[in-house]
């Protein structure tokens, strides 16, 4: 079963539940030294890992689109790719987890896991039949030597 949301959508409705919830959650609320820091350069890092990410796909003239992955012609293995096969993903997760470090519930890693869940369910899942499917052997060997998130 895959639903046809964009993954960026996704990460939006997660963060306005995030909000949601940080905003009217009596608990859980957390401060420390250095937290606005952090969150900028998680925000930071996965604004460059999504950017790097989507280069590679535009160098390689493949496509960006993460609803129609049949449309992909050629398989990515180097540069990012070479640390997480999702590194899209990985950005907006971890844009997700500085936006829940700004607001400063602890509740909030619950979404980012279930945006992490939901992603691995409806998304990640069908775009590896597609790949596999469409690469075989070469993707299958791709997926042994490189980790789905990180």
């Amino acid at each position: 079963m895959r639903l046809r949301i964009p993954p960026a959508l996704v990460m939006l409705i997660f963060g306005a539940l995030m909000y949601v919830l940080a905003k009217f959650l009596p608990v859980g609320d957390f401060d420390f030294f250095g937290r606005n820091e952090l969150a900028w350069f998680l925000f930071g890092l996965g604004f460059l890992i999504g950017i790097v990410a989507v280069a590679q796909f535009i160098v390689a003239s493949t496509t960006t689109d993460p609803l129609h992955p049949q449309k992909t012609s050629k398989l990515i293995t180097r540069g990012v790719f070479n640390y997480t096969r999702n590194p899209m993903y990985l950005g907006l997760l971890l844009i997700l987890l500085a936006f829940g470090l700004k607001l400063g519930n602890a509740f909030n890693t619950l979404l980012a896991a279930g945006f992490v869940s939901y992603i691995n369910r409806f998304q990640i899942k069908y775009e590896e039949e597609v790949l596999e499917e469409k690469f075989g052997k070469e993707y299958r060997i791709f997926c042994k030597l490189t980790r789905r998130w990180f």
